[in-house]
């Protein structure tokens, strides 16, 4: 069965209710506190105009109403001014509004302002040379504040700046513990469709780098202009991100430092930038550690300071590095990136307007930092190796005494990182109960990590049920481990989960159903199971408790890639490996992953209409299908893949998720686009998830892709809360790479898909346990202490981990994934990535992948253009290495080798000790 396309017209138009009925309750809150008209007092603007930009200011707040960039049209604007008069009233924060926390020498307590808080009009004063407003606006920050505050909106060489001055007119001195700017774009995806979304909504994201720190604001759509809001003082340095939450007090109106907009699935929600947070994590957030050493700021009676930010236009996405060079900022590019694992050291590049004076790390000896020298254009280079398993951060003081921070994260080898997870997965988290009430065992179930034991019960029946996201995340990382490193007895015990409880209990084995994946094993139904099943401390009268109708229920096409890319895998084991799958034959896990497909279109077909995450799975079935020549179930399975397509291309942004938007469905969208022929719509879907993704010097934003909701359905600490390396990092970086490899001269794409990727091996920590995501609240700032969804990540990590060898004009040679070494023209590439199956050399346009057996050493001849490729030892279960290569660049010169062809590929017999072929260019 597949979709018509009238039918998927009427999905997405439910989709569209769907986001307007979430967004509900956010609009009925906002009416209630606010309630005015356009012709209020309040709802009058002032126009103003800047060479970049139309703006508007509220004239009894002069807070920022509207941002929009000039020459871009349909409406756009980077504030949310389509919910002015909605959000007028006390606690909806704007553009201009400022919180501090500050105390009086000799006082234990602080005392909470916020100009969002509680509505006063601001006093207007004459406005100085160049400024477009400004006001004391004291007052709205409460009778009790013991500072003056004077804000002032202003044209600067061109650029709109906000600056604050802070003046102590007592007789004390007074400590700032905590001065944050709000962050107000307009990401409030709220009542909107997806396609009016990705026209005028955009996404933000950090960098906390202190002076060199700065925010970026990407339109959804990926294309540009962005905004980069930027210290436009040294007092402006950027300390710390914090949350805008939406809590309420006990009137029922907002606390402070709160909003009046709930965080939900179509609102990540709005933050600030802090100059300083010491009063906050001393409290609040007491023995967290932080992004940055927090500070506070100490002004003497009589005493001022001011701190400003400017709001600067970058042409594209591409372009920020550059219009921050032109500015004047520090610049900070790590090649690969800020993941470094203790085996693979990393270079970083500093362009900078003052010359670095002095540099320290902290943790001490985290990191062993070696100056390399100068490169062109002004670029200083880095040697970072890293040393110490953790966070860590290199802290660059220039001449000026301004300070830059860039945030690493240290791993384990990643050969090591994904063993050990391989060795947790089929150890601590294998259960083995035959009595089960739930029929689990024997399984690889979800694992807490706080109480080190295995989740068996949660309301969230899935988690504890095998199926969903979050309850299939640890198999499907089990199984997606073996993918590239196989081990004989974690195949053998995962053979026996396939074939005992996912072949059987999650996946129908026969009948009119076969095939067919339930939502969860696990449900409450406690009139019908003995008692004392159910865990007491635990709330079950919730809609996650499904009962066992709900869970039965065969209808969600999401679950059915996961045990799709099971059979898949285990297909391969056994069809290129010797011995090492024993509980069905290859032909057996083949056809189960194309019926799976099948079945999903028949059983589950209304949420096909998206793309599934890791659906990029069902392109690979469909490969081997062709490839094993299985012409009438690989053209059943084309046919009803191109069903779907014929649908994706004809709407403006062919995906989108059960949810109201998503990250999920891009991979495959992508896929599928580019395999029938549709590149416009590929592109689409690549300039949007290089708008979800940034290119940020800190590991964990670095290649992050946009997730904020799944703690509430597969985490333990359940909220909504930007996930730092949660699964759509590593699952966008599928795409990215693949384009890459057709334009190899875009070094930002692959930057930002190797930080995806990376990202998925920091979640594992030292004993392999494998977490859902980080969180990256500042009251948190640890990794959630479940697995959830993380098997999601390991999948996309898996498929496409590879070392890549670039020439950059300014960089130089360079391996993303391996170490380089140059000699007379050769460089060789030793891959030190996780899998070792796959390099691609970028001045070649040459794609090499093994089916089996592992890379030892590429050696590239840069003036002939040849390639020895040096296998990696056999092993009992691995004779002969699968080699396949092709050129992706047009116009590239094909390669030829000598050697028999088998399963499609060059067939090498390894030996005893490695072997090198020669890889000829035609």
């Amino acid at each position: 069965m597949t979709p018509s396309a009238v039918s998927t017209l009427t999905r997405r138009t439910s989709l569209t209710a769907m986001a307007a009925a979430l967004a509900a309750p956010a609009l009925a809150q906002a009416a209630d506190t606010a309630g005015l008209a356009w012709n209020s007092p309040e709802a009058q603007t002032t126009v103003h105009e800047t060479p970049d930009f139309h703006i508007e200011l509220q004239e009894t707040s002069q807070t920022l109403v509207s941002l929009a960039p000039k020459g871009v049209g349909g409406g756009f604007d980077f504030a949310p001014r389509h919910r002015f008069t909605q959000r007028l009233g006390d606690g909806c924060y704007r553009l201009g509004d400022i919180d501090l926390r500050v105390r009086a020498e000799g006082d234990k307590t602080w005392s909470d302002h916020s100009t969002a808080y509680r509505r006063v009009k601001v006093k207007a004063l004459p406005k100085p040379k160049g400024a477009l407003a400004s006001a004391d606006i004291t007052p709205s920050l409460g009778a009790d504040m013991p500072l003056k505050v004077v804000r002032t909106w202003s044209v600067s060489e061109g650029k709109l700046v906000l600056s604050f001055t802070l003046t102590n007119p007592t007789q004390k001195t007074i400590e700032v513990g905590g001065l944050g700017m709000a962050m107000v774009f307009d990401n409030i995806i709220s009542g909107r469709h997806l396609d009016e979304a990705h026209d005028v909504a955009s996404f933000y994201d950090p960098y906390v780098g202190l002076n060199a720190g700065y925010l970026q604001v990407n339109r959804l759509n990926g294309q540009g202009p962005s905004l980069l809001v930027l210290p436009a003082s040294d007092t402006a340095k950027f300390e710390l991100y914090k949350p805008i939450l939406n809590t309420r007090d006990a009137d029922k109106k907002p606390a402070i430092y709160s909003d009046i907009e709930p965080r939900n699935m179509t609102f990540e929600g709005f933050y600030s930038w802090m100059t300083h947070a010491k009063g906050f994590a001393d409290s609040e957030w007491k023995g967290v550690e932080q992004w940055n050493t927090p500070t506070s700021l100490i002004l003497k009676p009589g005493q001022s300071t001011s701190v400003a930010l400017k709001f600067v236009l970058s042409p594209s996405i591409r372009e920020i590095e550059p219009t921050l060079i032109k500015q004047g900022r520090p610049v900070a590019v790590g090649i690969p990136g800020y993941v470094v694992p203790t085996d693979l050291p990393a270079d970083l590049f500093v362009h900078a307007p003052k010359a670095v004076k002095a540099f320290a790390v902290h943790p001490q000896g985290a990191l062993e930092v070696t100056p390399a020298g100068s490169v062109k254009g002004g670029w200083l280079k880095y040697s970072v190796a890293g040393k110490t398993l953790g966070r860590a951060r290199l802290i660059l003081t220039y001449a000026d005494g301004t300070q830059q921070t860039v945030h690493y994260k240290v791993t384990k080898p990643q050969a090591e990182a994904v063993a050990d997870m391989g060795h947790f997965l089929t150890t601590k988290q294998w259960y083995e109960t035959p009595d089960d009430p739930f029929k689990r065992s024997p399984s690889i179930m979800i694992y807490d990590r706080e109480k080190n034991a295995l989740v068996l019960q949660d309301n969230r029946v899935w988690v504890s049920g095998l199926s969903d996201e979050g309850g299939a995340g640890a198999w499907l990382a089990a199984i997606m481990k073996q993918l590239d490193n196989p081990k004989a007895e974690e195949v053998q015990k995962f053979e026996h989960f396939a074939n005992t409880t996912l072949w059987g209990q999650i996946q129908t084995p026969d009948g009119p159903d076969k095939y067919g994946v339930r939502k969860s094993l696990m449900f409450y139904d406690p009139e019908g199971m003995p008692k004392g099943t159910y865990d007491a401390s635990l709330n079950w009268k919730v809609w996650s408790a499904w009962d066992r109708k709900h869970a039965a229920d065969l209808g969600r096409s999401y679950n059915y890639p996961h045990p799709a890319a099971a059979w898949w895998t285990l297909y391969r084991l056994g069809r290129y490996h010797t011995g090492m799958t024993a509980g069905e034959t290859w032909q057996t896990y083949l056809t189960r992953a194309a019926e799976t497909i099948k079945a999903m279109m028949s059983k589950a077909p209304y949420y096909t209409q998206f793309g599934q995450m890791e659906g990029d799975v069902f392109l690979y079935i469909l490969l081997d299908l062709k490839r094993e020549g299985w012409t009438e179930l690989a053209a059943e399975v084309e046919a009803l893949m191109k069903g779907r397509v014929e649908i994706w291309k004809t709407l403006k942004y062919p995906f989108g998720s059960e949810m109201p938007w998503d990250s999920t469905g891009q991979a495959e969208v992508y896929m599928w686009m580019r395999y029938f022929g549709h590149q416009d719509k590929a592109d689409v879907t690549r300039e949007v998830i290089m708008a979800y993704d940034p290119a940020i010097p800190h590991w964990g934003y670095n290649g992050s892709a946009r997730r904020f909701w799944d703690f509430l359905y597969a985490g333990k600490l359940s909220r909504i809360e930007r996930q730092l390396h949660h699964y759509g990092s590593s699952l966008n970086a599928v795409p990215l790479f693949d384009a890459y490899r057709e334009t190899p001269d875009d070094l930002y794409m692959l930057r930002v898909a190797y930080g995806g990727l990376m990202g998925s091996l920091t979640n594992i920590d030292a004993e392999g346990f494998a977490s859902a995501a980080f969180h990256s609240f500042p009251d948190a700032m640890k990794w959630d202490a479940i697995n959830g969804d993380y098997g999601m990540s390991f999948f996309g990590h898996a498929v496409t981990s590879a070392s890549y060898l670039v020439k950059h004009p300014v960089f130089g040679w360079t391996g993303f994934g391996g170490i380089v070494k140059t000699s007379d023209g050769v460089i060789r590439l030793s891959p030190k990535d996780s899998a070792r199956r796959r390099v691609f050399i970028a001045p070649a346009g040459l794609w090499i992948t093994l089916d089996a057996g592992k890379i030892a050493e590429v050696a590239y001849d840069s003036v002939s253009g040849k390639v020895h490729l040096t296998l990696a030892a056999a092993d009992a279960q691995t004779p002969v290495a699968y080699v396949n290569f092709e050129t992706t660049v047009k116009g590239a010169r094909p390669y030829s080798l000598k050697a028999d062809k088998a399963l499609g590929a060059y067939a090498v017999p390894l030996k005893a000790e490695p072997v090198t072929i020669e890889l000829i260019r035609a």
